[in-house]
């Protein structure tokens, strides 16, 4: 694995959906570096600073959030001249998104009083009043052609189809929820996800002309739907709830195929590999050198200090693993499947039980069996697979990040003393990883996956 080295960032970082660049904000600057030199190609300085950037789909423009203003300032790569600066006044902005067309900003106010799309090729723009939610409820299909924008009026749920190239409203429906969470489009463009609030546990799959095709219902009177996941290929639909279990469902009846419990003891018979992460102390042999006794305790004390590495143990079975019980007096407790993500290939997924903030649990759908368990030593923070290959990726907070593989899991260490990760994100073509600390960030190549591939956790 190698490393760039390290650059200052102080905020989002993102690469752009061509793969060439790489987007960092430094607190008003914008620094848009080439992913193969890491050269600085440009520089945009905004006027606040930036809480949020999205690359157009394009490539070729890029948005930042200057959400204390509140306003969003667009720059383009072949025009540094070129400017563009939204501002609504009174209304302000809580978040701001590109359309497939890389041509037209959506824009949600504050309170969610109004949706506004601008253009970027004249002055007009449009409204759709009383958008659902700020950052969530809208959802573009993978050909760019259509969006499904969640709105709530009269104390009721709709969702509006616009056409992205026109802009027109082209159906409205009401859907059976209490108070929508959120909605999806799936990868094919066939069907649209819709879940309620955690309060009534409801998941509708819609076609886009407003039929609902499936209703699901998993059990009443309790927390429900957590998190909803497509798999990339459509057939599956991943649905995490609050009872710890994550229920998966096919494309073709809407019925689950497949439930996936997380306990907290792991007994046999199990076929999946159990690694739990664990300190190795770097032991040094001085014995044969000739020093005197203060700086050889001082030595001795200093690289039992920083110089610990890390490996994972493979554990047998029956197995306790770590966990947290929730405050029943507190709201959104700290339970149930809060992160949950495929595999490019739709083989693979991954999952965290928010009451086991340390256990990552991968699990193959094709066989309907638990794949692997990895046991950390501090709360996973995030997960990033491969976008060409079976090959996961995740960090703790530490100085280390850790991989799993069909062939195993392994621990790897970053060259920089204090470097924390505390998030990481894949390059679109997988040539490059990013890995972000508090105020730092590198890249790292890593080889390609093979089907004997021999990692070791010095590499």
């Amino acid at each position: 694995m190698e490393f760039t080295e390290a650059y200052k960032q102080a905020g989002p970082c993102a690469f752009s959906p061509n793969a060439r660049f790489l987007a960092v904000a430094v607190d008003y600057r914008l620094v848009i570096r080439d992913v193969l030199t890491f050269k600085v190609v440009q520089l945009f300085s905004c006027l606040d600073k930036i809480t949020y950037i999205e690359w157009a789909l394009d490539s070729e423009y890029i948005l930042c959030g200057l959400y204390k203003r509140p306003m969003i300032q667009a720059w383009s790569l072949a025009q540094p001249e070129w400017t563009c600066k939204i501002d609504e006044g009174s209304a302000g902005i809580s978040y701001a998104r590109w359309s497939p067309d890389s041509r037209h900003i959506l824009t949600t106010s504050d309170f969610q009083l109004r949706l506004t799309v601008w253009s970027l090729l004249n002055t007009a723009c449009i409204h759709v009043q009383g958008p659902k939610h700020g950052s969530k409820g809208v959802s573009f299909t993978k050909d760019g052609k259509f969006s499904a924008i969640c709105t709530r009026r009269d104390c009721k749920d709709y969702v509006n189809l616009l056409s992205c190239h026109t802009w027109e409203i082209m159906g409205v429906f009401a859907v059976d929820t209490l108070d929508l969470a959120d909605i999806q489009w799936s990868p094919d463009d066939s069907a649209i996800v819709i879940w309620d609030s955690p309060l009534e546990y409801k998941v509708l799959i819609y076609s886009p002309d407003g039929r609902c095709l499936s209703k699901y219902q998993a059990y009443e009177c309790g927390l429900g739907v957590k998190s909803v996941s497509w798999s990339p290929c459509s057939q599956f639909l991943a649905v995490g709830s609050y009872d710890q279990m994550i229920r998966v469902l096919n494309h073709l009846t809407w019925k689950v195929f497949a439930e996936f419990t997380h306990l907290s003891t792991v007994r046999g018979p199990c076929g999946a590999a159990i690694f739990k992460e664990v300190d190795e102390p770097l032991q040094l042999d001085m014995s044969e050198l000739s020093l005197n006794d203060d700086f050889a305790q001082r030595r001795a004390d200093s690289v039992s200090e920083t110089q610990i590495q890390v490996r994972y143990d493979v554990m047998e079975v029956p197995i306790t693993l770590p966990s947290l019980k929730p405050p029943a007096d507190k709201p959104n407790p700290k339970q149930g499947i809060g992160l949950m993500s495929w595999s490019s290939d739709s083989q693979y997924i991954c999952t965290r039980n928010d009451n086991m903030p340390t256990v990552l649990w991968i699990w193959e759908v094709h066989h309907l069996e638990l794949a692997a368990i990895l046991i950390q030593k501090d709360p996973i923070r995030a997960v990033a697979w491969d976008p060409k290959y079976p090959r996961l990726l995740l960090c703790t907070g530490s100085n280390h990040s850790y991989m799993w593989t069909p062939s195993g899991a392994y621990c790897i260490n970053i060259p920089f003393p204090q470097f924390s990760v505390i998030d990481l994100k894949w390059n679109l073509d997988g040539s490059c990883l990013l890995l972000k600390d508090k105020e730092l960030f590198c890249c790292a190549a890593l080889p390609m996956l093979q089907e004997s591939s021999d990692y070791s956790s010095d590499d």
